[in-house]
């Protein structure tokens, strides 16, 4: 699962993997721009025994992201990011994939519309 995931972040147009916070945090950009963030770990500090976990923070309008976070349980508050703007997933299986699959082009599409317009054309031809 975690393989088609990262496959289908990185098959948006213009979009790069990197690691900033460390090899185990991969941070997915379109035009230099954060969308999407994927790492293995323990985020629930209520059950740190819980074995680790991979989870997706994504980009999301501030009503949606309640909204998903009221239908899924494992769909939270973004996890050190702006708890209005991003939500986490945390990938469990519960949460079906093309319903992440959503989410992410929700996240791209969120970046790519604050972009100038010459940005938004170069990026939008490839879709």
């Amino acid at each position: 699962m975690m393989e088609s995931i990262k496959s289908y972040l990185l098959n948006k147009p213009k979009t790069s993997e990197n690691f900033p916070f460390g090899a185990g945090v991969s941070v997915f950009k379109v035009n230099h721009k954060m969308f999407a963030l994927l790492s293995l770990g323990n985020i629930d500090k209520q059950h740190p025994e819980k074995p680790p976990s991979w989870w997706l923070n994504l980009k999301c309008e501030p009503q949606e992201a309640l909204m998903l976070r009221d239908i899924f349980p494992a769909v939270r508050p973004g996890y050190h990011m702006n708890k209005l703007h991003w939500n986490t997933l945390i990938l469990d299986g519960s949460i079906p994939q093309g319903e992440i699959e959503r989410m992410i082009d929700n996240s791209f599409m969120l970046v790519v519309n604050n972009m100038s317009k010459k940005d938004q054309q170069a990026i939008l031809l490839h879709l």
